[in-house]
């Protein structure tokens, strides 16, 4: 049990009050001024800090790509087939890898975990807190996405082989062809249940079997799309299907942002922090998230870590403010929204009663370079302690 007092709390979704947080069995069960601490609680007296809810990225690799280890680590991209919908990250991350431990000190306490995006269709994400030993005690929600991917890296790494896809329409037919296959499958599945003996049913594919969550609208597609145009495929192609979608990374968002606003996919935008490293990158700016969320949107942001290192997410929304995105927009950017477009907003994303306890207490605004992180808490144990500070 854990008992935060005197702390000015940022609920995000019921704003910020002088309160008193009480925990126990890692969920927030009280939040007021009358509640006393109990004799058996650790007690953390907050006064003068933040306390906020864990930060949460809704598009990073972490522990997929591990640090400092080259090839030997690289788990993310399965290079040797551009259509690989059934592979998920839970078999792929290290919850060793030192970047968790950086993301906890860092005040981020969930992300989504994505493979990368050399294959048109590179496999299912999963939605995990930051700490723990064991992948399988740290899930949130496995899946919450279906990636798919457009433009120069699923054409770099197979047209340079003289392999599909070289081109934005090979990209673009790969995709409706397996959809297209996936959804017969289905059908003869739904018809083969009205069978005594199922004789129709069709043998086990994998792939398609991947996609049913997809087909049947419980998860998206998160598409890498930086250029417009690949954006506008994307949601082409969720048009023709039916299919719920995310617009990720959305580099060139602030041209079309009237088109997007009036589509309405959830957006999830960044990586900012980087170099021009491709042709379909020279629109980046740090001005898109805010052009966006200005214009009525409700974004995400995100590192795509390790393109940007984890526990720099924060500094992310704070350049974000920089250029023009309201502050209390770029906290929702990386707290409520993601959870949200995630589907895990019952359990993370606000410090409210019944939801997880994902707490992080703040010397300072963390949108400044100078802030630190005193406590970061999740699931209602305290996973670190800034000893040079307290």
């Amino acid at each position: 049990m854990i008992f935060i007092k005197n702390g000015t709390v940022n609920t995000v979704t019921k704003g910020i009050i002088n309160s008193n947080i009480l925990i126990e069995n890692k969920k927030i069960i009280e939040i007021g001024n009358e509640i006393v601490a109990p004799l058996d609680a650790t007690v953390i007296d907050a006064k003068g800090c933040l306390v906020l809810p864990g930060f949460i990225d809704a598009h990073t690799h972490l522990g997929l790509w591990e640090d400092g280890m080259g090839a030997e680590g690289a788990d993310g991209n399965e290079q040797t087939d551009p259509v690989t919908p059934h592979l998920n990250p839970i078999d792929g991350i290290n919850p060793m890898d030192r970047n968790f431990t950086e993301a906890v000190e860092g005040g981020i306490t969930s992300v989504c975990t994505t493979p990368g995006s050399a294959n048109v269709m590179g496999g299912q994400c999963i939605a995990i807190k930051t700490f723990g030993k064991r992948i399988d005690k740290m899930i949130i929600k496995n899946p919450v996405a279906a990636k798919i991917a457009f433009g120069e890296n699923p054409k770099g790494v197979y047209g340079n082989d003289d392999k599909t896809p070289q081109t934005r329409m090979a990209i673009a037919a790969l995709i409706r062809e397996n959809l297209k296959k996936a959804k017969e499958y289905l059908d003869q599945i739904e018809k083969s249940e009205f069978e005594e003996d199922g004789e129709n049913k069709p043998e086990y594919d994998i792939k398609y079997e991947s996609l049913i969550p997809v087909l049947k609208r419980e998860i998206p597609l998160k598409a890498h799309a930086h250029r417009a145009d690949d954006m506008f495929t994307a949601i082409r192609i969720a048009k023709e299907f039916n299919l719920k979608l995310t617009l990720d990374h959305c580099t060139e968002g602030h041209l079309v942002v009237d088109e997007l606003i009036d589509e309405g996919y959830p957006m999830i935008v960044g990586p900012s922090m980087t170099e021009r490293s491709k042709i379909e990158l020279r629109n980046l700016t740090f001005e898109t998230a805010g052009i966006l969320s200005n214009s009525g949107s409700d974004i995400c942001l995100m590192t795509d870590h390790p393109v940007i290192p984890i526990q720099y997410l924060p500094i992310c929304a704070g350049i974000a403010i920089k250029y023009g995105m309201k502050q209390e927009k770029a906290l929702e950017a990386i707290t409520i929204n993601p959870a949200k477009v995630l589907g895990i907003e019952d359990r993370v994303g606000s410090i409210e009663v019944g939801k997880d306890a994902d707490i992080v207490i703040w010397d300072n605004n963390p949108f400044e370079i100078n802030s630190h992180v005193l406590y970061t808490i999740i699931d209602g144990k305290i996973v670190y302690k800034n000893k040079n500070l307290i």
